[in-house]
């Protein structure tokens, strides 16, 4: 049965037509996948599907009855409500009726009601009915099970309003699941989630009753959870029956065949023209009318040959690509018996760790296990006991989570030349392989996305010559064509890289050694992270 259909969408913005043709439908217990570059729509589409935002023209058909689910359309909530009083709310009606039983089991215990024995039993009964049909009795079940499968059981009992954004998404996230719509929308759901999490969501979603569409650049949570691809270009979308890695596969395939048939469309319309200018010209030497009726008919099969758009085999992506100006010595940093306490509490506990140059390592474990502490502390070499040692001309070039570690007023024209001194001219020149065009070189620092902050500190740091690059979830916000752009940048990069991600893919395809921090302590595995997991899992 179809939960959602879309038909001949359209959407501007500014001026600018951002979605101009969009055409779906959605079943039950569908697993859409939805992919395109940053900007190319994707968010407004969900906007438009869940009634935050209305389309230009075009028409969306919910069945009726059909709740939708979008994290955008939470409520907000008081000061004062505690992140397990945040989550219950989504049982708003079931906890009205567990109120109403436990005011009419009060009335059946006061001695001066005895005469409304009866009503008030009948009443009892129905209540526990309607309790029993909205299943009531599962309820602290269900919401302990995804509080913990989120990670958010240590959180339970703090203030809603006191908690991280990130934090804040992820009890966000609870909510909708618990709530079990029939259509749930889920934008980068695995932001903010660490790698055990992102297992319990996708085993979750797997399991869900309802349809699910997901805007990830996670490619491997899209083939885990998906069935099908909807891929937006230039303003429309294609379906196809696969999840990413099979898409990926057919659009391949797909673009190859059209290729072939808009060349063979090319030569064609080049013979019918050729022909025509040869008919024209042995008219006029010999006058003959017949020779021009010819170009005449000729030219009427060339307008009724409808001229194919070329396709683009190549989309344009960023071109990283990290230079070296002087290598280091054979031992980056040793670190001994390294501890760090923030605010009295103990982040990092007698780390040891050798990294040698031209290694590659990740750094993985679950939110709040100190991983970007430990990079900070590295980059900085503030920690309150042990050693760090950083061996001879090395250089480090830093990437938080942010991209930019400051916000500024400045123009991205300016942020990049801070740190590399060139001609204006030239500097835009490097910033279009960024993807900064035109006027977006002149957008301020504080206006930039997520995606943005983080394109112009590579940016900087592909320029800046360094030799140790210490990189905290350089794949977030990303979209694909950028994350493996970057990753063939990091393969060729000559230094040596530390990096935290959550990213799979990123991780299996990059790093020769995974390092894992639990409980403040390091274990290092020779091998990438599947590698590194299956040693964990097997121990």
């Amino acid at each position: 049965m179809i939960i959602c259909t879309v038909h001949q969408l359209k959407k501007m913005y500014g001026g600018n037509e951002i979605l101009k043709n969009i055409s779906f439908e959605i079943h039950e217990q569908d697993r859409v996948g939805i992919v395109g570059q940053n900007g190319s729509g994707k968010t407004t589409l969900f906007k438009l599907v869940s009634g935050v935002d209305h389309p230009d023209s075009g028409s969306i058909a919910i069945r009726k009855d059909a709740e939708i689910g979008y994290l955008e359309q939470l409520p907000e909530h008081s000061e004062n409500m505690s992140v397990y009083d945040v989550v219950s709310a989504t049982f708003q009606e079931i906890k009205k009726i567990e109120s109403e039983i436990q005011k009419v089991n009060t009335l059946l215990s006061d001695p001066e009601q005895s005469q409304r024995l009866e009503k008030n039993l009948n009443r009892l009964y129905r209540l526990q009915e309607e309790f029993e049909e909205l299943d009531g009795y599962a309820i602290e079940s269900k919401i302990n099970g995804v509080l913990a499968g989120l990670g958010l059981t240590q959180l339970s009992h703090q203030p809603f309003m006191q908690l991280s954004g990130g934090e804040q998404t992820k009890v966000g996230l609870a909510c909708l699941l618990l709530k079990e719509p029939e259509l749930l929308l889920l934008d980068e759901p695995t932001n903010h989630l660490d790698i055990e999490t992102m297992n319990w969501l996708e085993s979750y979603l797997q399991k869900y009753k309802g349809s699910v569409i997901i805007i990830s650049h996670d490619r491997y949570f899209l083939d885990k959870v998906t069935s099908k691809t909807i891929d937006i270009e230039d303003g429309e979308c294609t379906l196809y029956h696969q999840s990413y890695s099979g898409f990926l596969k057919e659009k391949e395939n797909n673009l190859l065949l059209e290729f072939e048939k808009y060349e063979e469309q090319q030569k064609k319309i080049k013979k019918i023209k050729e022909s025509i200018k040869q008919l024209r010209d042995w008219g006029a030497r010999s006058g003959n009318e017949k020779f021009f009726k010819r170009a005449r008919n000729m030219e009427k099969a060339l307008h009724r040959i409808q001229s194919m758009k070329r396709p683009k085999l190549e989309r344009k992506k960023a071109a990283f690509e990290f230079s070296v100006n002087k290598r280091s010595g054979q031992d980056v940093a040793v670190i001994k018996r390294l501890s760090k306490s923030i605010e009295g509490r103990s982040i990092l506990s007698n780390l040891e760790l050798q990294i040698r140059y031209g290694e590659k390592l990740a750094l993985v474990g679950k939110n709040g296990s100190g991983k970007s502490t430990f990079l900070q502390t590295l980059q900085t070499l503030d920690h309150n006991s042990g050693t760090i040692n950083l061996g001879p001309s090395v250089s480090i070039g830093y990437l938080s989570q942010k991209g930019l570690t400051a916000e500024s007023t400045q123009t991205v024209l300016d942020i990049f030349r801070e740190n590399v001194p060139m001609e204006e001219g030239e500097a835009r020149h490097h910033l279009a392989k960024f993807l900064f065009y035109g006027a977006s070189v002149y957008k301020k620092g504080n206006e930039l996305s997520g995606g943005e902050r983080t394109r112009l500190r590579l940016a900087q740091l592909v320029y800046e010559g360094f030799n140790f690059l210490i990189l905290d979830e350089p794949t977030n916000h990303l979209d694909i064509d950028s994350r493996e752009a970057l990753e063939l940048a990091l393969e060729e990069f000559d230094g040596t890289i530390l990096s935290v991600s959550h990213d799979r893919y990123f991780m299996n395809k990059l790093f020769e050694r995974t390092i894992w921090l639990e409980e403040g302590s390091l274990e290092s595995y020779n091998g990438n992270f599947d590698y590194a997991l299956e040693k964990r899992l097997s121990n």
